[in-house]
């Protein structure tokens, strides 16, 4: 007679789920269930944001600067960080107008959402500005050894986590119909190139506006007129991004870019 116990449907079975057996059905898993609440809450375009999970706030980076003047410790240090403090008020102000921006459109079912990657820094500042224009945002959250990667500004019912960065990296491209990239690590730059290379080889056919945000630190960091000068890339490929310091060329490059492609590329994706 056979056990009971023993009798379990497959789609119950964890240790089977968890085995290398299934990772396809896991890996579809990320790209079946976003899907079906970006659906359910008609979300079909996004404005992403991309950048340093490592840049505070003004208050959060004058009061440590505050501790380390006191303390005689890290001085260095706590200045840089309230120096780049302002690329987390310059995500934060931009995601506030393009919320609003959004928001007035005349269709309700129109909209550009905003999108981060859910955790500190640039992503909580973009989703911090959003919510604070009370519009909805994402957060495409990773699993990986940091406590806390979350912020508490991503709409919960778009907040995801994902365990391969391959189906996070696919849900940011998908969407986006407008990418923000500031200040970053291996990460943003990862995602960065991977973005401009679907562009390049035409991989990606919807117009999509890339603005870089902090020349200064692009020209320091990405030296893209020795890849020019080098001819690992054409001229014409440093048209795919619009770099700039100011929070108003910003705003008004993305918007006139969707305003004039927005209506007619809906929906399109890769």
């Amino acid at each position: 007679m056979t056990d009971k116990k023993a009798r379990q449907e497959a789609y119950r079975n964890e240790t089977f789920l968890g085995s290398s057996s299934a990772r396809t059905l896991r890996i579809l898993s990320e790209y079946v269930e976003p899907e079906s609440r970006f659906k359910h809450y008609a979300v079909e375009d996004t404005i992403v944001f991309m950048g340093s999970a490592r840049l505070k706030s003004r208050e959060d980076a004058e009061a440590a600067l505050a501790t380390a003047q006191s303390t005689g410790e890290n001085i260095a240090t706590a200045q840089r960080d309230l120096d780049m403090s302002r690329y987390y008020e310059a995500a934060r102000e931009l995601a506030h107008r393009f919320t609003d921006w959004s928001k007035q459109m005349p269709d309700e079912k129109r909209r550009f959402v905003v999108c981060t990657g859910g955790g500190p820094g640039i992503m909580e500042a973009a989703n911090r500005g959003a919510s604070e224009a009370k519009g909805v945002n994402i957060g495409l959250t990773i699993s990986i050894p940091v406590e806390e990667f979350d912020n508490a500004y991503v709409t919960r019912e778009l907040s995801f986590h994902f365990h391969y960065f391959f189906m996070r990296k696919f849900w940011f491209a998908y969407l986006a119909k407008a990418v923000l990239v500031f200040p970053g690590g291996f990460g943003t730059l990862d995602e960065l190139f991977e973005l401009l290379t679907l562009l390049q080889t035409r991989k990606m056919r919807k117009h999509l506006p890339i603005v870089l945000f902090g020349s200064q630190f692009w020209r320091d960091v990405i030296n893209f007129e020795a890849l020019i000068r080098y001819g690992t890339i054409s001229p014409g490929d440093t048209d795919l991004m619009f770099i700039t310091d100011s929070v108003d060329e910003a705003y008004d490059y993305v918007v006139n870019t969707l305003e004039r492609y927005g209506a007619s590329e809906r929906g399109a994706r890769m």
